[in-house]
């Protein structure tokens, strides 16, 4: 089974092609271009190095949300295209999410914690299961970072741009329990956006590609215009 999965819903791009569970290829991108610009070559490449067409595609998947507002929007017209191109089924998940399984430590919490801007964070808490499963602790929300509790007994690793530009203005930081994930563990990477898509489509857990939309956590209109995410 081979599955594409792409994210864009940070400053880096990240693509993965995954036969079954084994990866393919994997990159990610850090560069100025905007994600559109980016976006399809990079699928072109990843298919022309593993041997492969878009149409042998089993699965397509995407983050598809939080994150940058521009980025989401250019993920999720990409994921629908590539379905209606092919016919093939994909599914969404969460950018919250794939960062947590960055972090795969069964006894402490995941804080997974993205750059909202405007001075607030994305964040969700997460449990990583023996079994592998990422099993979510409350509700992803947008906040500030100064505003960040920390409830739990068991050590808490946060993970995420956020958690990078704001380390000093992050409470549950200051105790010896918690800590930051290592460096090449901070961004979203495609080839966990394929696992979790994997997990869903084995569930039935698929997109329709006429509903299918971005999830912001907060109101777009909360925005200026012309930020674009």
């Amino acid at each position: 089974m081979l599955t594409l999965a792409f994210d864009t819903s940070s400053k880096t791009l990240s693509v993965a092609l995954l036969r079954n569970r084994t990866v393919l290829h994997h990159v990610i991108l850090h560069r100025e271009q905007n994600h559109s610009e980016v976006l399809l070559p990079a699928i072109d490449e990843a298919c022309r190095l593993s041997n492969v067409t878009v149409r042998d595609m089993d699965l397509f998947a995407c983050t598809l949300g939080p994150g940058s507002f521009t980025g989401l929007r250019i993920g999720v017209s990409t994921l629908k295209g590539l379905m209606l191109a092919t016919g093939k089924p994909a599914a969404g998940v969460s950018s919250l999410a794939a960062l947590a399984l960055n972090v795969e430590e069964p006894d402490a919490v995941i804080g997974s914690m993205m750059d909202a801007g405007r001075g607030q964070v994305y964040l969700a808490y997460y449990r990583c299961g023996k079994d592998g499963i990422l099993h979510p602790v409350g509700e992803p929300q947008a906040q500030s970072p100064r505003s960040v509790e920390d409830p739990f007994s068991e050590p808490v690793i946060y993970v995420g741009d956020g958690v990078v530009r704001y380390a000093g203005m992050i409470p549950p930081l200051t105790s010896p329990k918690n800590k930051m994930a290592p460096a090449e563990q901070q961004f979203v990477s495609a080839a966990a956006v394929a696992r979790l898509a994997l997990e869903k489509y084995f569930r039935g857990d698929l997109l329709d590609p006429a509903r299918c939309a971005p999830v912001y956590l907060r109101s777009v209109d909360a925005l200026p215009a012309r930020s674009g995410g």
